[in-house]
């Protein structure tokens, strides 16, 4: 999987954790040596940094003799470097988004021809609800891969057998929505928070039914048959899927029917004990992820996308509103933003607007200025000055999207919109921390994650150092907010816009994580 959050060893692991550090390192020289000694003398270089850690990755699988391997795709699918597995088990192809639009498109019919490409004759495959016209795309993709096999017995036999041309091409299906694997009322739990992840969760079913039925077809019948000219599918086992059982996975009559889609949508199924304990249990850092540190919460989820943020904004106003309130009201949100390529961040700010967020934080994704002692979460693409240049254009967007709100927010009722920090509250006869929203909400820009967090946290995040003198921060707006934070009943601090911002952060919160 890609990127990795903390440490380069996240992408390669086996049984749901990442491969040791001693694995790692002997495979990493292994393949680096053998492309060392045969590469093209006419073409010297090596591999590229994401085509090397995926040949990586299959030597490992292969190496160390692996059930199953679920692969993901780095960028779009057809000319991803990934996509070289003739037969794959099954192929899956998550809700569709606008992203990395300089390589796969800048419209979603664009982007659903990239990613069709991992399609493969006769090979299953299985996408979630998508818009009609790349749901097309994808149904074209998927129908153009038809080959035909000639099939037969007694091939050069004098007694041959007869001879019959059979045409593959790829079957796609709709996976049906997880409401329909929810017999009698009984409401899944999902371990991944967010109503995005439901669509997740329905492919996730869908795409291990299909290991399930290949591994006991396979069981049953001893393999392919004697002569068969079928390769075995690369196979690493992940999680508890080889754990699930085959017992109960009977067909029972979806509750929706598709209509007015080109895409035949697949039955649900009864799901075992063990899958929906799976569900339940599914971890993924740096995704809706939340980590309570004393009166600071901080609200993870690496979305980079219009579609990703929606859901993101959704989810962290419903967890920020089920968190326990303060008494006095003294609640303080952050934004703590950064994105990277090509994404247009100024369509990524306004989504996030409607959260009414007192401070906006920007910075780079390095945890220290240094990053000498942070070789996994080394970017050579980008120098420090060009990722402070986007910070401090993120930090006049998001100035210019809150000048032109106001007025068009009713969050606050009129003469609270513009006044001091501290009003009395007219229902409680107490002081109530009315935030600066919106005309005077400050951005603020740090040159690392490090300084970032601490003025965010003002010593009250055990995992982090107080912060330096408040004068080294030139604006206005650093100091006085140290203030409010320090006093601050309640922090709500949501980290988002680049899953490279959620892995620094993240380091810096939960050193266990580098080890």
């Amino acid at each position: 999987s890609s990127p990795h959050l903390v440490q380069v060893r996240e992408r390669i692991r086996i049984n749901g954790q990442p491969i040791s550090k001693d694995l790692f390192n002997k495979y990493f020289w292994l393949v680096y040596n053998r492309l060392e000694e045969t590469k093209d003398p006419v073409h010297a270089s090596m591999p590229a940094y994401f085509r090397f850690l995926t040949i990586m990755a299959f030597h490992v699988f292969l190496q160390e003799k692996v059930d199953l391997a679920v692969v993901e795709v780095g960028i779009g699918g057809t000319y991803d470097c990934t996509n070289i597995i003739r037969e794959p088990v099954v192929c899956g192809v998550s809700s569709l988004g606008i992203d990395h639009t300089s390589i796969l498109g800048d419209t979603m019919e664009k982007i659903a021809w990239q990613k069709g490409g991992i399609f493969k004759p006769g090979v299953p495959a299985f996408t979630v609800a998508q818009p009609e016209r790349p749901l097309e795309v994808l149904r074209e993709r998927a129908q153009e891969l038809k080959v035909s096999w000639w099939w037969g017995c007694g091939w050069g036999l004098p007694h041959g057998g007869g001879l019959s041309l059979l045409s593959l091409q790829c079957p796609l299906y709709l996976c049906p929505e997880l409401d329909d694997f929810e017999e009698g009322c009984r409401a899944l739990e999902l371990g991944l928070a967010g109503a995005h992840q439901r669509s997740n969760a329905a492919l996730a079913l869908q795409l291990a039914r299909m290991w399930l039925q290949r591994r006991s077809c396979q069981g049953k019948a001893g393999g392919w048959g004697q002569g068969a000219r079928r390769p075995r599918a690369p196979e690493v086992s992940v999680g508890c899927l080889s754990c699930l059982g085959l017992g109960e996975l009977k067909e029972v009559p979806p509750s929706t029917e598709l209509v007015g889609r080109p895409v035949p949508l697949a039955p649900a199924f009864r799901l075992t004990d063990a899958m929906i304990q799976g569900l339940r249990d599914t971890e993924w850092l740096g995704r809706t992820q939340v980590l309570s540190h004393g009166p600071v919460t901080w609200y993870l989820d690496g979305a980079h996308t219009t579609s990703s943020i929606q859901a993101c904004v959704r989810w962290f106003r419903q967890a920020a509103l089920n968190q326990d309130k303060p008494h006095d009201g003294s609640e303080v949100r952050v934004l703590l933003f950064n994105a990277t390529g090509d994404r247009d961040t100024a369509a990524l700010l306004k989504l996030l607007v409607p959260c009414h967020f007192d401070y906006a934080v920007f910075c780079p994704n390095f945890t220290e200025v240094s990053v000498a002692n942070n070789a996994d979460q080394q970017n050579f693409n980008v120098t420090l000055e060009n990722a402070l240049t986007r910070c401090l254009e993120n930090q006049r967007t998001w100035t210019r999207l809150l000048e032109e709100k106001v007025g068009q927010d009713p969050w606050l009722p009129p003469p609270l919109r513009v006044g001091g920090l501290l009003q009395p509250a007219p229902t409680r006869g107490s002081l109530l921390l009315v935030p600066p929203r919106p005309l005077n909400s400050p951005a603020l820009v740090f040159p690392c994650l490090a300084q970032a967090l601490r003025w965010v946290a003002q010593g009250r995040d055990p995992h982090l150092a107080a912060p330096a003198a408040l004068g080294a921060h030139p604006h206005p707006a650093a100091s006085s907010g140290a203030v409010l934070l320090r006093e601050a009943a309640a922090v709500h601090v949501l980290v988002t816009g680049s899953l490279h911002l959620v892995g620094g952060v993240l380091r810096l919160l939960d050193p266990a994580l580098s080890q």
